[in-house]
Protein backbone atom coordinates (compact mmCIF):
# COMPACT_ATOMS: atom_id res chain seq x y z
CA UNK A 1 0.00 0.00 0.00
CA UNK A 2 1.04 3.59 -0.58
CA UNK A 3 -0.67 4.75 2.59
CA UNK A 4 2.40 5.22 4.72
CA UNK A 5 5.10 5.77 2.09
CA UNK A 6 3.93 9.18 0.85
CA UNK A 7 3.35 12.47 2.60
CA UNK A 8 -0.18 13.74 3.09
CA UNK A 9 -1.94 17.05 3.62
CA UNK A 10 -2.82 18.45 7.03
CA UNK A 11 -6.59 18.61 6.43
CA UNK A 12 -7.23 15.38 8.29
CA UNK A 13 -5.27 16.51 11.33
CA UNK A 14 -7.30 19.72 11.44
CA UNK A 15 -10.47 17.62 11.52
CA UNK A 16 -9.08 15.44 14.30
CA UNK A 17 -8.01 18.48 16.34
CA UNK A 18 -11.49 19.97 16.02
CA UNK A 19 -13.02 16.67 17.13
CA UNK A 20 -10.65 16.58 20.10
CA UNK A 21 -11.53 20.15 21.06
CA UNK A 22 -15.24 19.36 21.07
CA UNK A 23 -14.57 16.60 23.58
CA UNK A 24 -12.47 18.83 25.84
CA UNK A 25 -9.01 17.88 24.58
CA UNK A 26 -6.82 20.84 23.70
CA UNK A 27 -4.92 20.77 20.41
CA UNK A 28 -1.57 20.79 22.20
CA UNK A 29 -2.43 17.36 23.64
CA UNK A 30 -3.81 16.12 20.33
CA UNK A 31 -0.55 17.14 18.63
CA UNK A 32 1.82 15.94 21.34
CA UNK A 33 4.98 14.28 19.99
CA UNK A 34 3.99 14.88 16.36
CA UNK A 35 6.30 17.74 15.45
CA UNK A 36 3.37 19.51 13.77
CA UNK A 37 3.45 23.27 14.36
CA UNK A 38 0.59 25.75 14.26
CA UNK A 39 1.87 27.44 11.09
CA UNK A 40 2.16 24.09 9.33
CA UNK A 41 -1.28 22.99 10.47
CA UNK A 42 -2.93 26.23 9.39
CA UNK A 43 -1.33 26.17 5.93
CA UNK A 44 -3.55 24.94 3.09
CA UNK A 45 -0.42 23.53 1.42
CA UNK A 46 1.08 21.96 4.54
CA UNK A 47 2.25 18.35 4.29
CA UNK A 48 3.17 15.84 6.96
CA UNK A 49 4.34 12.25 7.13
CA UNK A 50 1.73 9.55 7.65
CA UNK A 51 3.39 8.65 10.95
CA UNK A 52 2.64 12.14 12.23
CA UNK A 53 -1.09 11.69 11.62
CA UNK A 54 -0.88 8.25 13.19
CA UNK A 55 0.57 9.86 16.32
CA UNK A 56 -2.37 12.31 16.39
CA UNK A 57 -4.74 9.34 16.27
CA UNK A 58 -2.79 7.65 19.06
CA UNK A 59 -3.17 10.78 21.16
CA UNK A 60 -6.92 10.84 20.58
CA UNK A 61 -7.32 7.16 21.37
CA UNK A 62 -5.28 7.58 24.56
CA UNK A 63 -7.10 10.71 25.72
CA UNK A 64 -10.62 10.09 24.41
CA UNK A 65 -10.83 6.31 24.22
CA UNK A 66 -13.77 6.43 26.60
CA UNK A 67 -15.95 8.23 24.01
CA UNK A 68 -18.22 5.62 22.33
CA UNK A 69 -17.84 5.47 18.56
CA UNK A 70 -15.13 8.12 18.39
CA UNK A 71 -13.83 6.69 15.12
CA UNK A 72 -17.27 6.78 13.54
CA UNK A 73 -17.77 10.35 14.71
CA UNK A 74 -14.46 11.31 13.14
CA UNK A 75 -15.17 9.58 9.83
CA UNK A 76 -18.49 11.36 9.31
CA UNK A 77 -16.60 14.67 9.20
CA UNK A 78 -14.70 13.71 6.05
CA UNK A 79 -16.22 14.82 2.75
CA UNK A 80 -15.02 14.61 -0.83
CA UNK A 81 -13.98 18.26 -0.63
CA UNK A 82 -11.69 17.31 2.27
CA UNK A 83 -9.42 15.34 -0.07
CA UNK A 84 -8.72 18.04 -2.64
CA UNK A 85 -8.02 16.87 -6.18
CA UNK A 86 -8.42 13.19 -5.22
CA UNK A 87 -11.95 13.83 -3.97
CA UNK A 88 -12.79 15.82 -7.09
CA UNK A 89 -11.55 12.94 -9.25
CA UNK A 90 -14.00 10.64 -7.45
CA UNK A 91 -16.84 13.15 -7.77
CA UNK A 92 -16.50 13.41 -11.56
CA UNK A 93 -16.12 9.65 -12.15
CA UNK A 94 -18.64 8.02 -14.51
CA UNK A 95 -19.48 5.06 -12.22
CA UNK A 96 -18.80 3.63 -8.78
CA UNK A 97 -16.51 1.10 -10.43
CA UNK A 98 -14.41 3.89 -11.94
CA UNK A 99 -14.35 5.68 -8.59
CA UNK A 100 -13.23 2.46 -6.86
CA UNK A 101 -10.34 2.16 -9.32
CA UNK A 102 -9.24 5.70 -8.45
CA UNK A 103 -9.49 4.90 -4.74
CA UNK A 104 -7.16 1.92 -5.11
CA UNK A 105 -4.77 3.54 -7.54
CA UNK A 106 -4.29 6.82 -5.70
CA UNK A 107 -5.19 5.90 -2.11
CA UNK A 108 -1.94 7.50 -1.00
CA UNK A 109 -3.50 10.89 -1.78
CA UNK A 110 -6.27 10.31 0.75
CA UNK A 111 -6.06 10.30 4.54
CA UNK A 112 -6.90 6.60 4.82
CA UNK A 113 -5.21 4.51 7.48
CA UNK A 114 -6.53 1.22 6.09
CA UNK A 115 -6.36 -0.05 2.53
CA UNK A 116 -9.36 -0.35 0.20
CA UNK A 117 -9.51 -3.16 -2.35
CA UNK A 118 -12.47 -4.08 -4.60
CA UNK A 119 -13.12 -7.76 -5.29
CA UNK A 120 -15.93 -9.29 -7.38
CA UNK A 121 -17.34 -12.77 -6.90
CA UNK A 122 -20.65 -14.61 -7.32
CA UNK A 123 -22.64 -11.57 -8.35
CA UNK A 124 -21.39 -9.49 -5.45
CA UNK A 125 -18.71 -6.91 -4.98
CA UNK A 126 -16.62 -6.84 -1.83
CA UNK A 127 -14.85 -3.73 -0.66
CA UNK A 128 -12.10 -5.12 1.55
CA UNK A 129 -10.75 -2.84 4.27
CA UNK A 130 -7.18 -4.07 4.60
CA UNK A 131 -5.74 -3.26 8.03
CA UNK A 132 -2.65 -5.46 7.75
CA UNK A 133 -0.29 -2.46 7.83
CA UNK A 134 -2.34 -0.38 10.27
CA UNK A 135 -0.72 -0.18 13.73
CA UNK A 136 -2.68 -2.47 16.10
CA UNK A 137 -3.16 0.18 18.79
CA UNK A 138 -5.18 2.42 16.44
CA UNK A 139 -6.68 -0.29 14.22
CA UNK A 140 -10.30 -0.16 15.42
CA UNK A 141 -10.39 3.65 15.36
CA UNK A 142 -8.93 3.62 11.84
CA UNK A 143 -11.44 1.04 10.61
CA UNK A 144 -14.37 2.94 12.09
CA UNK A 145 -13.17 6.28 10.77
CA UNK A 146 -12.39 5.13 7.24
CA UNK A 147 -15.61 3.09 7.05
CA UNK A 148 -17.74 6.11 7.98
CA UNK A 149 -15.76 8.29 5.56
CA UNK A 150 -16.39 5.70 2.81
CA UNK A 151 -20.12 5.86 3.48
CA UNK A 152 -20.04 9.66 3.30
CA UNK A 153 -18.21 9.52 -0.02
CA UNK A 154 -20.74 7.13 -1.59
CA UNK A 155 -23.59 9.44 -0.54
CA UNK A 156 -21.89 12.44 -2.10
CA UNK A 157 -21.28 10.55 -5.32
CA UNK A 158 -24.93 9.50 -5.51
CA UNK A 159 -27.74 10.78 -3.23
CA UNK A 160 -29.02 7.30 -2.36
CA UNK A 161 -25.51 6.08 -1.81
CA UNK A 162 -24.15 2.58 -2.16
CA UNK A 163 -26.13 0.62 0.44
CA UNK A 164 -24.25 -2.48 1.62
CA UNK A 165 -25.90 -5.89 1.64
CA UNK A 166 -23.66 -6.97 4.51
CA UNK A 167 -20.76 -5.62 6.55
CA UNK A 168 -18.14 -7.55 8.49
CA UNK A 169 -15.59 -6.33 11.02
CA UNK A 170 -12.81 -8.28 12.70
CA UNK A 171 -13.06 -6.49 16.05
CA UNK A 172 -15.54 -7.46 18.83
CA UNK A 173 -19.07 -6.07 18.84
CA UNK A 174 -18.95 -2.68 20.61
CA UNK A 175 -21.68 -1.29 22.84
CA UNK A 176 -22.52 1.28 20.17
CA UNK A 177 -23.08 -1.26 17.37
CA UNK A 178 -26.39 0.41 16.46
CA UNK A 179 -24.42 3.43 15.25
CA UNK A 180 -22.97 1.33 12.44
CA UNK A 181 -26.45 0.28 11.32
CA UNK A 182 -27.58 3.91 11.34
CA UNK A 183 -24.69 4.83 9.06
CA UNK A 184 -24.89 2.02 6.51
CA UNK A 185 -28.39 0.55 6.84
CA UNK A 186 -27.39 -2.93 8.02
CA UNK A 187 -26.08 -4.32 11.29
CA UNK A 188 -22.50 -5.52 10.80
CA UNK A 189 -21.29 -8.91 11.85
CA UNK A 190 -18.44 -8.52 14.33
CA UNK A 191 -15.59 -10.87 15.29
CA UNK A 192 -15.38 -11.78 11.60
CA UNK A 193 -12.25 -13.00 9.89
CA UNK A 194 -11.87 -9.84 7.81
CA UNK A 195 -13.24 -6.34 7.31
CA UNK A 196 -15.54 -6.30 4.29
CA UNK A 197 -18.39 -4.25 2.86
CA UNK A 198 -20.55 -6.38 0.55
CA UNK A 199 -22.54 -4.64 -2.20
CA UNK A 200 -24.44 -5.87 -5.26
CA UNK A 201 -22.16 -5.92 -8.27
CA UNK A 202 -24.76 -4.31 -10.58
CA UNK A 203 -24.55 -1.09 -8.57
CA UNK A 204 -20.94 -0.62 -9.61
CA UNK A 205 -21.82 0.35 -13.17
CA UNK A 206 -24.67 2.75 -12.44
CA UNK A 207 -23.95 6.20 -13.96
CA UNK A 208 -23.14 8.87 -11.41
CA UNK A 209 -24.97 12.20 -11.64
CA UNK A 210 -21.90 14.45 -11.52
CA UNK A 211 -19.82 12.53 -14.05
CA UNK A 212 -17.73 14.75 -16.29
CA UNK A 213 -15.26 12.96 -18.58
CA UNK A 214 -13.12 16.01 -19.40
CA UNK A 215 -12.85 17.11 -15.78
CA UNK A 216 -12.23 13.54 -14.66
CA UNK A 217 -9.28 13.22 -17.07
CA UNK A 218 -7.81 16.50 -15.83
CA UNK A 219 -8.19 15.36 -12.21
CA UNK A 220 -6.54 12.02 -12.92
CA UNK A 221 -3.60 13.78 -14.58
CA UNK A 222 -3.18 15.96 -11.51
CA UNK A 223 -3.46 12.94 -9.21
CA UNK A 224 -0.68 11.21 -11.15
CA UNK A 225 1.53 14.30 -10.95
CA UNK A 226 0.89 14.81 -7.25
CA UNK A 227 1.54 11.16 -6.44
CA UNK A 228 4.76 11.26 -8.45
CA UNK A 229 5.97 14.38 -6.63
CA UNK A 230 5.21 12.92 -3.22
CA UNK A 231 6.90 9.64 -3.99
CA UNK A 232 9.96 11.39 -5.37
CA UNK A 233 10.21 13.68 -2.37
CA UNK A 234 9.61 10.96 0.15
CA UNK A 235 11.38 7.79 -1.00
CA UNK A 236 13.99 6.62 1.48
CA UNK A 237 14.20 10.17 2.83
CA UNK A 238 10.52 9.98 3.76
CA UNK A 239 11.07 6.69 5.58
CA UNK A 240 14.00 8.20 7.45
CA UNK A 241 11.87 11.21 8.45
CA UNK A 242 9.15 8.90 9.79
CA UNK A 243 11.69 7.05 11.92
CA UNK A 244 13.17 10.28 13.20
CA UNK A 245 9.78 11.66 14.21
CA UNK A 246 9.31 8.56 16.38
CA UNK A 247 12.67 8.97 18.16
CA UNK A 248 11.55 11.45 20.80
CA UNK A 249 13.72 11.57 23.90
CA UNK A 250 16.93 10.66 22.08
CA UNK A 251 19.12 12.43 19.58
CA UNK A 252 18.80 10.57 16.27
CA UNK A 253 21.76 8.56 15.04
CA UNK A 254 22.48 7.14 11.61
CA UNK A 255 23.20 3.72 13.07
CA UNK A 256 19.94 3.47 15.00
CA UNK A 257 17.91 4.70 12.04
CA UNK A 258 19.58 2.31 9.61
CA UNK A 259 18.88 -0.59 11.98
CA UNK A 260 15.21 0.42 12.20
CA UNK A 261 15.01 0.38 8.40
CA UNK A 262 16.90 -2.93 8.16
CA UNK A 263 19.71 -1.54 6.00
CA UNK A 264 23.39 -0.93 6.62
CA UNK A 265 24.61 2.57 7.42
CA UNK A 266 26.63 2.54 4.20
CA UNK A 267 23.55 1.63 2.13
CA UNK A 268 21.44 4.29 3.85
CA UNK A 269 24.07 6.97 3.18
CA UNK A 270 24.24 5.97 -0.48
CA UNK A 271 20.45 5.90 -0.94
CA UNK A 272 20.04 9.32 0.65
CA UNK A 273 22.84 10.72 -1.49
CA UNK A 274 21.01 9.44 -4.59
CA UNK A 275 17.96 11.47 -3.48
CA UNK A 276 20.09 14.57 -3.03
CA UNK A 277 20.10 14.70 0.75
CA UNK A 278 21.90 13.28 3.78
CA UNK A 279 21.07 11.91 7.20
CA UNK A 280 22.48 15.00 8.88
CA UNK A 281 20.24 17.29 6.83
CA UNK A 282 17.12 15.20 7.51
CA UNK A 283 17.86 14.91 11.24
CA UNK A 284 18.34 18.66 11.48
CA UNK A 285 15.08 19.32 9.61
CA UNK A 286 13.10 16.98 11.85
CA UNK A 287 14.58 18.33 15.08
CA UNK A 288 13.89 21.89 13.94
CA UNK A 289 10.31 21.03 12.98
CA UNK A 290 9.63 19.33 16.31
CA UNK A 291 11.25 22.16 18.26
CA UNK A 292 9.22 24.82 16.47
CA UNK A 293 6.05 22.79 16.99
CA UNK A 294 6.65 22.48 20.72
CA UNK A 295 7.51 26.16 21.07
CA UNK A 296 4.41 27.33 19.21
CA UNK A 297 1.83 24.81 20.40
CA UNK A 298 2.75 24.14 24.02
CA UNK A 299 3.75 25.98 27.18
CA UNK A 300 6.64 23.61 27.80
CA UNK A 301 9.76 25.14 29.30
CA UNK A 302 12.96 25.09 27.27
CA UNK A 303 14.39 22.49 29.61
CA UNK A 304 11.45 20.18 28.88
CA UNK A 305 11.70 20.69 25.11
CA UNK A 306 15.43 20.06 25.18
CA UNK A 307 14.89 16.83 27.10
CA UNK A 308 12.07 15.72 24.78
CA UNK A 309 14.36 16.21 21.77
CA UNK A 310 17.21 14.29 23.35
CA UNK A 311 19.52 17.13 24.43
CA UNK A 312 21.26 16.58 27.76
CA UNK A 313 21.12 20.28 28.64
CA UNK A 314 19.19 23.37 27.48
CA UNK A 315 22.35 25.17 26.34
CA UNK A 316 22.98 22.57 23.64
CA UNK A 317 19.40 22.87 22.42
CA UNK A 318 19.55 26.67 22.38
CA UNK A 319 22.79 26.57 20.39
CA UNK A 320 21.26 24.17 17.86
CA UNK A 321 18.09 26.24 17.56
CA UNK A 322 20.08 29.41 16.87
CA UNK A 323 21.84 27.55 14.09
CA UNK A 324 18.50 26.57 12.51
CA UNK A 325 16.63 29.85 12.77
CA UNK A 326 19.11 32.56 13.76
CA UNK A 327 17.04 33.20 16.91
CA UNK A 328 17.01 31.98 20.47
CA UNK A 329 14.06 29.67 21.24
CA UNK A 330 12.48 32.15 23.65
CA UNK A 331 12.69 35.01 21.17
CA UNK A 332 11.29 32.79 18.42
CA UNK A 333 8.29 31.90 20.59
CA UNK A 334 7.66 35.51 21.66
CA UNK A 335 7.96 36.97 18.17
CA UNK A 336 5.40 34.70 16.53
CA UNK A 337 2.33 36.73 17.42
CA UNK A 338 0.57 35.62 14.24
CA UNK A 339 1.17 31.99 15.11
CA UNK A 340 -0.12 32.70 18.61
CA UNK A 341 -3.38 33.93 17.08
CA UNK A 342 -3.64 30.72 15.07
CA UNK A 343 -3.02 28.74 18.25
CA UNK A 344 -5.86 30.53 20.03
CA UNK A 345 -8.28 29.86 17.18
CA UNK A 346 -7.32 26.20 17.13
CA UNK A 347 -7.59 25.87 20.89
CA UNK A 348 -3.93 25.62 21.88
CA UNK A 349 -4.21 28.22 24.65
Amino acid sequence: MDLFSTSRGTGSVRILCQLAAEHGMVAADALRDTGIGADQLASADGEIAAQQEIQVVRNLVAGLGHVPGLGLEAGLRYHLSTYGIWGFALLTSPTYRAAAEIVERFLGLSFALVGFRLEEKDGHARMVLDDAETPPDIRQFALERDFAAWRNATLELQPRGLLPEAVYFSFPRPGYADRFAEICGVMPEFDAGENVIVIHRDRLDEPLPQANPATARMCLDQCRQLMSRRRHRDGIAGRVREQLFMMTGQLPSLERTAAALNVSTRTLRRQLQQEGTSFRVLASEVLESMAEGMLLTTDMKLEEIALRLGYSEPAAFIHAFRGWTGEAPGAYRDSRSGAAGVRRRLGYN
